[in-house]
């Protein structure tokens, strides 16, 4: 009778014993992941590079364009600075300049024969109040996201295909730079702070994402296709991104 338990207590204790180390049946096959998906980072940030991506997106004068967004919608830089329209609107400005991409943290996601790659973009702000003739700085950092996938044609043929382009809302992060802030501006700041995310991702998908965009679909299209159908079967691990800026911490750069 005691046959059936000292069997239970048997299994037991092997189940108990630490098992073997089992062999992956890729040798590396995660490091390899993890190159390839480095690999792709690295060819599109080389390809951004390559195409002057930065130097063109300053050269789209984005102060311009949300200083125009403000001519055809009156009072919406005062709307931007205090949530209502301003009787000296015309007289104060959003400047927008120091254009760059973290060309070292592109973050590369997969599904199958879909990927993304999640690009950062940060950028200076220098506002000029209607009613102060002292410039307030500022800088704000975002994430554009591109979506890719291949697609068979009749023949069963590959091709490479471009997808939307989006600039989230909740990525956005502003930063005050200057220190020395007057209390009649904190409140602004505050407002604008707060309705600047609403406005810079439209900007930034109807101008910027166009661009990107381009650039991309230049790219190695075969090395690209390669790299997706080596990366279809597993699941992915990100890629390390780079430091957080100071305007991502939120803190003026020391």
């Amino acid at each position: 009778t005691m046959c059936p338990l000292w069997r239970l207590l048997i299994l037991l204790g092997l189940l108990a014993l630490p098992l073997a180390p089992h062999k992956q049946p890729w040798p590396g096959l995660a490091q390899a992941h993890r190159d390839n998906k480095s690999t792709l980072a690295r060819i599109i940030a080389q390809g951004l590079i390559k195409n002057n991506a930065e130097s063109r997106i300053q050269n789209i004068h984005f102060g311009d364009r949300l200083n125009a967004v403000a001519q055809v919608a009156p009072g919406m830089v005062g709307w931007l600075i205090s949530g209502r329209k301003h009787q000296q609107q015309q007289e104060s400005s959003i400047n927008i300049t120091n254009m760059q991409l973290d060309y070292g943290g592109i973050q590369m996601s997969f599904h199958k024969e879909w990927f993304s790659a999640n690009i950062s973009l940060e950028f200076d702000l220098e506002l000029r109040p209607p009613f102060d003739n002292n410039i307030i700085k500022m800088c704000a950092h975002m994430s554009i996201v591109v979506e890719f996938w291949l697609e068979k044609d009749e023949f069963g043929r590959r091709d490479l295909v471009i997808g939307k382009c989006d600039a989230e809302p909740s990525s956005v992060h502003v930063a005050v730079l200057t220190e020395a802030i007057p209390p009649k501006m904190k409140q602004f700041l505050h407002n604008l702070k707060d309705n600047l995310p609403k406005v810079l991702p439209q900007l930034v998908e109807s101008q910027v994402c166009p661009l990107i965009g381009e650039i991309l679909g230049q790219l190695d299209v075969k090395l690209l296709k390669s790299l997706i159908e080596q990366e279809a079967a597993y699941e992915p691990t990100h890629h390390e991104s780079s430091q957080p800026s100071a305007c991502q911490a939120g803190a003026p750069p020391s």
